[in-house]
């Protein structure tokens, strides 16, 4: 489990996606500060925090609405920037799969040659284990 999280905050940090979320989470406090600041309907900053949330979800419950031309820039350009953002950890979590699978692959490969490598070695029920390998990639 460990190998598999270091991998995965490995593939965050060589593709900057950490970055990306760093920077998103810095804009998403600024834009809370600024429509707590500038909308006369959102009258705390935690309600503010949550119309972003609700805003970078795309959720849209409308329980909080913004009316100043400040506020709806700042709403569009928060929605468009975290429909980005999950569009980048979509594609790093997709390549963290892709990346398991190949050192699995990879794995299997290097413990079927060592089978082969040591094939006068080997015991009948492991012959024939390695021989019902090969059948199963044949198959494939």
């Amino acid at each position: 489990m460990m190998k598999k999280i270091r991998i995965l905050i490995g593939i965050f940090r060589r593709t900057g996606a950490m970055n990306s979320l760093g920077l998103f989470l810095i804009f998403f406090l600024i834009a809370s500060v600024v429509i707590w600041l500038v909308e006369p309907t959102i009258p705390t900053i935690g309600d503010s925090m949550w119309f972003c949330f609700i805003v970078s979800t795309t959720i849209g419950l409308g329980d909080l609405t913004v009316v100043t031309p400040i506020g709806r820039c700042i709403a569009i350009i928060l929605s468009l920037y975290a429909i980005v953002v999950v569009a980048i950890v979509s594609a790093v979590i997709t390549n963290f799969y892709l990346e398991m699978m190949r050192l699995k692959r990879d794995d299997s490969v290097a413990a079927f040659m060592d089978d082969l490598e040591r094939l006068p070695e080997l015991s009948k029920e492991e012959l024939a284990a390695l021989s019902e390998k090969v059948k199963h990639f044949k198959q494939k």
